[in-house]
């Protein structure tokens, strides 16, 4: 028994026991294989459906994609044409102002190319110190200027008695370009001589209407084949009138009542008129006023700015 029992005795210095966290750690790493090849599988799979199968929406998207390129591809000819459209149309532009109003044809902004001086890099800097020295001086002159001017305007203010100017524009809306030939001697379009011009000239198309620039009472209502053609003249308070004259016809009559902005009549070109349009003139007391000079408040600054240009240098008149 002795014996047996010595038989069966574990001998523990030859066993070797090992630490249970590198199983952990082994066991760890399989799952963390396992979950990254499951991942790459996914996406492989996804970019492999994906390059194979298209939603609707893709599908739609692509096929717009395929329509802009093939209208991309025939932009540049059409932008070409356009181009010598543009060009022909400028010409012939050029061709009719010089033709009816001996001028050259309006810019984009004809007031833009007064500062053309400040934009060339040859001028002496002589040249533009005496020029900012003097520019400067009557800056300050023309500031004084202004300052008194506005002092004289809330004076006048206070008043009780002020009447206001008829200062709104006689038709629906007005841009630089519909301003022909202003107040002065200008062209006559039937004489080709030099003629008094007491208003100013609002190209319009035909019928448009044409609306009363203050309240005021109808002083006359004329119709003619000569001349003026067909008139309105309004009275208005503080000794002014106002007269709108180569209607195509008036709706209002002698001594009628009118509020501003109320239509009297539509435009044309009644009487020796070379083209559809508005003669709008404004008088006080028998003295000629300028009518540009009385709907600045109407329009923007630079709106009015390029008006007063287009009416100083158009020199042909249509009436």
């Amino acid at each position: 028994m002795a014996g047996s029992k010595g038989k069966y005795e574990l001998d523990l210095r030859n066993f070797d026991i090992r630490k249970a966290g590198i199983q952990v750690a082994g066991t760890i790493w399989t799952i963390v294989k396992f979950v990254l090849t499951v991942l790459a599988l996914t996406i492989v799979g996804y970019a492999i459906f994906a390059l194979v199968y298209s939603t609707p929406e893709e599908k739609r998207l692509k096929a717009e994609n395929e329509l802009y390129s093939e209208l991309y591809g025939q932009l540049p000819p059409k932008i070409d044409r356009i181009g010598q459209d543009i060009g022909t149309l400028s010409r012939k532009d050029d061709i009719i102002y010089k033709d009816i109003f001996h001028a050259e044809a309006p810019q984009e902004d004809p007031m833009s190319s007064l500062g053309i001086f400040f934009g060339s890099d040859s001028i002496p800097d002589a040249k533009l110190v005496f020029y900012t020295a003097e520019k400067s001086e009557k800056l300050v002159q023309d500031a004084a200027t202004i300052d008194s001017l506005f002092v004289c305007i809330a004076r006048a203010l206070k008043d009780p008695s002020l009447v206001m100017p008829p200062m709104s524009i006689p038709l629906d809306s007005l841009s630089y370009t519909q301003v022909g030939a202003g107040i002065g001697t200008k062209i006559n379009p039937f004489y080709t001589t030099d003629a008094q011009h007491n208003g100013v000239d609002l190209t319009v198309a035909q019928g448009s209407p044409v609306f009363a620039t203050a309240p005021g009472t109808v002083r006359s209502v004329s119709h003619s084949r000569r001349g003026e053609g067909n008139t309105v003249e309004i009275k208005h308070k503080g000794g002014y009138i106002t007269r709108y004259t180569h209607l195509r016809e008036a709706t209002v009559g002698q001594g009628q009542s009118v509020k501003k902005g109320q239509k009297i009549g539509y435009a044309g070109m009644s009487g020796n008129s070379y083209a559809p349009h508005l003669h709008y003139e404004v008088w006080r007391d028998t003295v000629m006023l300028d009518p540009l000079s009385y709907i600045f408040a109407s329009v923007s600054p630079e709106e009015y700015s390029n008006m007063v240009y287009m009416a100083q240098h158009t020199r042909q008149s249509m009436d």
